[in-house]
């Protein structure tokens, strides 16, 4: 389970009718007939890339179609490759800042008009540690969530008058697919094992534990549920308390 799936779940959980969107049709189908079986609330899902102007326009637009509003906005991607930047091409970078950056712009900027006709909303960044705790071996979504970092807290003084509360979510190390593929890049990298670099992950966190996607996603509903009135422009970590320094060597 991804953190994206996670926070979709909890917000139907709360009664929340969800539009999710992904790229490959066959999960994300999969994902939307889940979620509805499970909590009972209508999940839409729309295939889309938001790597692409014209697929996060598409998204937004059959959003408000189907649902008459969209009070809550979640970005969440995580493309960016762990690994050194002598070993990153150009091709790479460029593909991890489309979306993992401009893919938030992109939706952001289709929201936000709709939100301020309606009175207000909320938006929330799923951006990550890095963009706080950089990492060498993590060079890529270290850049690309310090970018999305000034752009939350940016966007939050813009649009506060208009009630519209931007925060983002950092998670350290989360137990999904992405970071096993980080945990085999820093193995790599480090030439060690990965079990050598999962203790040295473990070693960083004080509290001994990888994340799960579930502990994410509850931060990620209150943000944007009724009870958040005041937090806006806030980088909150998820992660433990981690401390990378403690995973080089």
């Amino acid at each position: 389970m991804g953190i994206g799936y996670a926070c979709a779940r909890l917000f139907a959980v709360e009664g929340a009718r969800v539009a999710i969107c992904a790229r490959g049709q066959e999960r994300l189908e999969d994902a939307a007939r889940r979620i509805h079986q499970e909590t009972g609330s209508e999940v839409m899902p729309v295939m889309a890339d938001m790597s692409k102007t014209e697929d996060a326009t598409k998204l937004v637009a059959a959003a408000l179609q189907r649902f008459g509003r969209i009070d809550v906005l979640v970005n969440v991607a995580g493309s960016a490759p762990g690994g050194l930047v002598e070993n990153i091409t150009d091709e790479q970078w460029f593909e991890a800042l489309n979306l993992k950056f401009m893919g938030y712009v992109r939706t952001i900027r289709e929201v936000a008009p709709i939100m301020i006709q309606q009175g207000g909303g909320r938006i929330l960044n799923l951006i990550g540690n890095d963009g706080n705790k950089p990492a060498y071996w993590e060079v890529v979504p270290s850049a690309a969530n310090a970018a999305g970092h000034r752009l939350t807290q940016a966007l939050a003084e813009q649009y506060a008058k208009h009630n519209i509360l931007i925060n983002a979510v950092n998670p350290g190390p989360v137990a999904t697919q992405r970071w096993d593929g980080l945990e085999k890049a820093m193995a790599r990298d480090k030439r060690i094992s990965q079990d050598e670099a999962h203790e040295l992950a473990l070693s960083s966190l004080p509290l001994g534990r990888i994340c799960t996607p579930e502990e994410v996603a509850r931060v990620v509903v209150f943000l944007c549920s009724e009870a958040n009135t005041y937090v806006t422009g806030a980088l909150v970590p998820v992660d433990g308390g981690q401390r990378k320094a403690l995973m080089d060597r």
